[in-house]
């Protein structure tokens, strides 16, 4: 005999794992630490990429005005000054970046949670079934 509460159920849980429990299941296989430890490493490495990229693209831009200041300018400070641009910006970008990985793991971890007690209903209504 079919159970309408079990189909609903089993229909719900299914579209759950076909839609956004790939990516839930996914963040639920890491501790919250790993997982956010491993994004902000990917954050930094893209945040590096990006500066480089940006400061090349300035300095081919202004190439010119580089090359008749380069012996007037103080490199150290210079330097310095490039050194602060990178911290700041990977420092705010890493930042961002903890703020959103932490608030998708406590999502994902709500909604498994979710997922699970809907599991263990259905495994219920099986074991009522059999009686």
């Amino acid at each position: 005999m079919l159970n309408e509460e079990r189909i609903i159920l089993m229909t719900k849980m299914a579209s759950y794992e076909e839609h956004e429990g790939k990516q839930n299941m996914a963040i639920g296989n890491y501790f919250r630490s790993d997982y956010i430890s491993l994004q902000i490493m990917k954050t930094v490495i893209s945040a590096t990429l990006t500066f480089a990229i940006v400061l090349g693209i300035i300095g081919f831009y202004h190439f010119e005005t580089v090359m008749k200041e380069i012996y007037q300018v103080d490199l150290l400070e210079a330097g310095r000054r490039l050194l602060l641009a990178y911290v700041i910006f990977t420092g705010s970008y890493t930042f961002i970046c903890y703020l959103v990985y932490s608030y998708r793991y406590n999502r994902a971890k709500k909604s498994l949670k979710k997922y699970y007690s809907h599991l263990q209903e259905l495994s219920e209504l099986y074991e009522e079934d059999r009686r």
